[in-house]
C-alpha cells in the first residue's frame, strides 16, 4: 500500500510475492486454472441441464392443460379479452388456480373451480393481475433469475435477486390491476379467498401463481397503498457476493497472464 499510494520502496514486497506464486507452469497457476476451468464448465453443463429441463416439463405441462381444456368456456373469455390474442385457457379443475406459464408466448390458464368462486369484480381483478404477468414475460424472467442463482449458487445476491424480484413482480401485477379496475376491493376479495382455498402442490415448470408468492408484501400494500415496503439486502450476503468475486477476477488474471 505504501508503495503504491506513496511511493515508498519497500524491498519485501508482499503483493509481489503472491503473483509470483503463479508463475506459468508452477503448481498454483496449474491449480487456479483447473479451478477455473472447472467452475466454467459447471455453469455452463447446469445452465444447459436447467433449461433442457424446463423445455421437457414445461411441453409435458402443456399437454396435460390440453387434455383438461374447456373448449366452451376458452372461446367465450377468449372472445371477452380479444386484448389476450387467444391466449387465455379454461381448464376442467375444481381447485382455484389462475396462473401465467410460458416462456417464449406465456398463456394465462384459469380453472372452472375459480370461475365458479368469484364474482365478476374478483375475476377481473384476477385476469387483469394475470395479464400484466403475461404482457411483462415474467415467467421467461423469473426462469432466468432461477436458472442464475441456479448456476452461480456461489454468489448469494443472485438468489436475493431472483426472490425479491417474484416479490416485486407480484406487487407490480397489483399494482396494474387495481389500476385497471379502479378499485382494490375486487383484488383484495379474491386474494382472500385464494388464500382461503390455495392449491399447495409444486411443479417443476416455471409458474407465476396468482396467491402463492410474496402474500404478506401483498396484503400490506392492499391495507397500506401508500407505505413504501423495503426489500431487506442481507450485509452478508453483499459481503459473500464481493469477496467471490474479487475471488474470481484474481483467478482470470492470474491465468490470462
Amino acid at each position: 500500500m505504501t508503495h503504491l499510494f506513496f511511493g515508498v520502496d519497500v524491498q519485501v514486497n508482499f503483493f509481489k510475492f503472491c503473483i509470483s506464486l503463479f508463475k506459468e507452469e508452477s503448481i498454483y497457476y496449474f491449480f487456479v486454472v483447473l479451478l477455473l476451468n472447472a467452475m466454467i464448465a459447471y455453469t455452463f453443463l447446469v445452465t444447459l441441464f436447467k433449461t433442457a429441463e424446463q423445455i421437457w416439463f414445461t411441453v409435458k405441462f402443456k399437454k396435460k392443460i390440453l387434455s383438461a381444456l374447456h373448449h366452451d368456456l376458452t372461446r367465450d373469455f377468449n372472445t371477452r379479452y380479444p386484448e389476450l390474442d387467444q391466449t387465455l385457457m379454461i381448464i376442467h379443475q375444481s381447485q382455484p388456480l389462475a396462473f401465467t406459464m410460458g416462456l417464449y408466448k406465456p398463456c394465462i390458464i384459469l380453472s372452472t373451480g375459480l370461475i365458479e368462486m368469484l364474482d365478476e369484480d374478483e375475476l377481473e381483478a384476477v385476469m387483469e393481475h394475470e395479464t400484466f404477468h403475461q404482457k411483462n414475460l415474467d415467467p421467461f424472467k423469473i426462469f432466468v433469475l432461477k436458472l442464475i442463482s441456479q448456476a452461480l449458487w456461489f454468489i448469494p445476491l443472485t438468489k436475493w435477486s431472483y426472490h425479491n424480484y417474484k416479490i416485486m413482480s407480484e406487487l407490480m401485477a397489483d399494482e396494474f390491476a387495481i389500476h385497471r379496475t379502479g378499485s382494490e376491493l375486487g383484488l383484495s376479495s379474491a386474494l382472500f379467498k385464494l388464500i382461503k382455498n390455495a392449491y399447495k402442490r409444486e411443479t417443476n415448470v416455471t409458474l407465476v401463481h396468482f396467491s402463492q408468492e410474496s402474500v404478506n408484501y401483498r396484503l400490506q400494500q392492499l391495507v397500506e397503498p401508500q407505505k413504501n415496503i423495503p426489500l431487506r439486502l442481507e450485509t452478508a450476503a453483499i459481503v459473500v457476493s464481493v469477496q467471490v468475486l474479487l475471488l474470481l477476477l484474481v483467478m482470470v488474471m492470474v491465468a490470462v497472464t
